[in-house]
């Protein structure tokens, strides 16, 4: 009996190590998308379709409204996190409420990979088709990240959360290094392939979504879907996220904490939209070094996810956490000083977000993944995706909004250490071994 239970449990750690590898490959095949095409690519490029489409004005006309062709790319984006932020909750529901997450997973992501492939037809002034391609992939990608981000709880026992999140995200910088480097080799060599310019940024665009479609295979293969006996009733869109926020009532300490995240995230993000145009604008850099700068940050990311990882494991999650935004806060300092024209200061600044950019987005969702009331689990990571993707809007109006008053894009990005400052004073704030035993979890020994 005694040798059956031990061959039982081997069994199940096999199993749990296999679900977690192939966890791992939907961070691998996911990435690409956010780096080659909407970090580089597809913003310039859908500009320039939409420009070529634009009358004399310089005005494009979607369902017949005038839109200036250079904010086109910009709407599409906003467009397509509301339609996320309606659908995202629904789905979490349906999720939670029927056990079949994996299925979910797959409509979603395939959706965003076939829109995304389909990006290849985006030529002469196409803009509408760019347009719609990008609101549909947006909104895809970020169902499919909440429903994979809800698996953390349920493949991985706490003691081991930070770790497998943390993996999952070096996954994820990793592809995003690869395959940019090979999309940068084809783009800068376009000629010699034998394609113009604009047929190498369709070319990059559409493997984006092939690479996003082919690994996908192996978590849909691998994870397992798991019936819940503790599933919500299911509600439309913004009244299942509505219910969703009701519930967290009962779970103030998880509510704060998504309050804490909700701030330094926004901070985060903001940097990373904001870290080209500071370059480009204020320090008067190249494209080509820009570029550069995206590879650094996505390969010391990789290092930076598991080293943070590491340091969790001794210290805890959320001291890690607060460490890390002490880090954003003195790289943002240090970046108020760089000189004018001097690349290898830029280096240096992308190096520093780098390192601290995955650890802190990794940790931040295996913490909250020990505050999720046990099946519960896609139905509150799509309000944590909804705080994450849905308020975004904040860093940028405040980065705006300083350079419009200063003139200075130092002022504006020196402004953004108020997103982690404040962040800090209320994650501190947040008892989390309390939040995790309401929450109806067990409290891991490092936390």
């Amino acid at each position: 009996m005694g040798t059956q239970t031990v061959r039982a449990g081997a069994d199940d750690v096999a199993e749990r190590r296999r679900e977690q590898r192939g966890w791992y490959f939907y961070d691998w095949a996911c990435s690409v998308y956010s780096t080659s095409v909407v970090t580089v690519f597809l913003g310039p490029y859908l500009t320039s379709v939409a420009e070529s489409a634009a009358d004399a004005d310089g005005f494009v006309h979607p369902l017949g409204i005038p839109v200036r062709a250079g904010s086109f790319f910009a709407y599409s984006v906003s467009l397509s996190v509301i339609l996320a932020v309606v659908v995202m909750p629904l789905v979490g529901g349906l999720a939670d409420r029927t056990g079949r997450k994996k299925h979910l997973l797959g409509a979603a992501a395939y959706t965003g990979a076939a829109a995304t492939t389909a990006m290849f037809f985006l030529d002469g002034d196409r803009y509408l088709l760019g347009g719609l391609l990008l609101i549909v992939a947006n909104a895809a990608q970020s169902v499919a990240m909440m429903l994979y981000n809800s698996y953390l709880p349920q493949i991985a026992p706490p003691e081991e959360r930070d770790a497998v999140s943390s993996r999952g995200w070096a996954f994820g910088y990793a592809a995003g290094a690869l395959v940019l480097i090979v999309n940068l080799v084809l783009y800068s060599g376009h000629d010699s392939f034998g394609l113009s310019e604009t047929a190498a940024v369709r070319v990059c665009l559409a493997s984006a979504g092939l690479w996003w479609g082919a690994f996908a295979l192996v978590p849909l293969r691998r994870l397992r879907d798991r019936r819940s006996t503790a599933a919500p009733v299911g509600a439309p869109g913004l009244r299942q996220l509505a219910a969703t926020v009701r519930d967290m009532r009962r779970h103030p300490l998880t509510l704060a904490f998504l309050l804490a995240y909700l701030v330094y995230n926004d901070g985060i993000q903001t940097v990373i939209s904001q870290a080209s145009v500071y370059g480009s604008e204020e320090l008067g850099l190249g494209q080509s070094t820009l570029i550069v700068a995206v590879l650094l940050v996505q390969v010391l990311a990789v290092a930076g996810a598991l080293a943070m990882g590491r340091l969790a494991r001794i210290h805890g999650a959320q001291r890690t956490i607060l460490g890390s935004l002490v880090a954003w806060t003195l790289t943002l300092a240090a970046g108020y000083f760089l000189p004018a024209g001097v690349p290898v200061g830029f280096f240096v600044l992308a190096a520093g977000i780098g390192l601290v950019l995955g650890g802190s987005q990794a940790l931040s969702r295996s913490l909250f993944s020990h505050l999720v009331p046990p099946g519960k689990e896609a139905e509150y990571f799509a309000a944590y995706e909804v705080s994450d993707r849905g308020m975004s809007w904040l860093g940028p109006l405040l980065f705006g909004l300083t350079y419009q008053l200063t003139g200075s894009y130092r002022s504006a990005i020196i402004s953004l250490v108020a997103f982690f400052v404040i962040g800090f004073v209320l994650l501190a704030r947040v008892p989390v071994r309390r939040a995790i035993g309401e929450a109806g979890n067990p409290v891991p020994e490092k936390i």
